[in-house]
């Protein structure tokens, strides 16, 4: 598949996550954000290892859970700490300083120098996501400030860590997604509870509602993800991330009755119009070239050197 079919199929997880709010709001028990992060994570987390029915082995137990963690078992709870304490999907905004997180991330771990182009980009998807999402009488709340911009930096770490360390060989993207959901849902499960106690009795409804969080918006669109962060750059695909806020306020208009001001509407123009910036590939720039992803940070050292040498000879 070439480039722009891997990012379209990249780009349905972020579109899937902006269902997130309506299908809670319209179908779930309220008030058990916990609860819902479980349900989403393990259940999908083991459907995948009982299909791949392939376990981590050595080192990858820890990596393993390290990227679980990272991407799922305490982003769930840090995003829904800070949705529930800061109004006006001040989160979203929050969440939206993804590739500004990645591209210092990906200094350290990746070697990879951001462009201008990358910063000015990310700084425009935050403002379109901003106008998009926050009301006038947003206010902070700094325990929800914390808990949105850890939200944000887990993710982004679990992005370039990703990155960075690629996968086992003959290890495909759908049992490393199994292998993090059900890291990422053992963690939530006993703070889910701690906090929120015995779970809440459901009906048709909700059932359908977790149904189609665990198996569409986390098994498959996680799938998605972690398969274009193996064959992407980190910030082609975290450029993405923008998607979600802006699908939830189309559901929101679409579905639910929300009305769509003319500064939201510029909004979404900038976000949209950073998205398909970030996609853009410099020839120039290491940091648009995506790693191999079977290759281990030494074997890419060696692959220089050896790239060094062959150059000497030529000369």
């Amino acid at each position: 598949m070439n480039r722009a079919g891997t990012i379209a199929l990249t780009a349905l997880a972020p579109i899937s996550w902006g269902s997130t709010y309506a299908v809670t709001t319209e179908f779930l028990p309220p008030d058990r954000p916990l609860f819902t992060g479980l349900m989403r994570a393990l259940p999908a987390g083991l459907a995948l290892l009982a299909i791949a029915r392939t376990l981590p082995r050595g080192v990858w137990w820890g990596k393993a859970a390290v990227l679980g963690a990272l991407n799922i078992g305490a982003f769930f709870p840090l995003l829904f700490l800070s949705a529930y304490r800061l109004p006006g999907g001040m989160a979203a905004v929050f969440g939206s300083l993804g590739p500004l997180w990645v591209a210092g991330l990906a200094v350290l771990l990746l070697s990879e120098k951001p462009t201008v182009r990358t910063l000015l980009t990310g700084i425009a998807a935050a403002l379109g996501v901003s106008l998009v999402v926050l009301r006038a009488t947003a206010a902070l709340d700094t325990t929800g400030v914390l808990a949105a911009l850890a939200s944000s930096a887990s993710m982004a770490a679990g992005i370039v860590l990703t990155k960075r360390w690629g996968r086992p060989e003959g290890v495909g993207p759908l049992v490393m997604t199994g292998w993090q959901l059900t890291a990422g849902g053992l963690l939530i499960a006993p703070v889910a509870f701690l906090v929120e106690g015995a779970p809440p009795a459901l009906d048709g409804r909700a059932v359908a509602g977790y149904l189609y969080m665990a198996l569409v918006n986390t098994a498959v669109a996680y799938w998605l993800w972690f398969r274009g962060i193996g064959r992407l750059t980190a910030t082609s695909v975290t450029f993405l991330g923008p998607l979600s806020p802006l699908t939830a306020a189309v559901i929101g208009w679409a579905a639910l009755g929300e009305a769509l001001t003319p500064v939201q509407l510029v909004g979404m123009a900038i976000a949209f119009g950073a998205t398909l910036l970030g996609q853009i590939k410099s020839s120039s720039s290491r940091a648009e070239r995506p790693f191999r992803l079977f290759s281990s940070p030494e074997q890419n050292d060696r692959k220089h050197s050896m790239d060094l040498m062959n150059d000497a000879v030529r000369r």
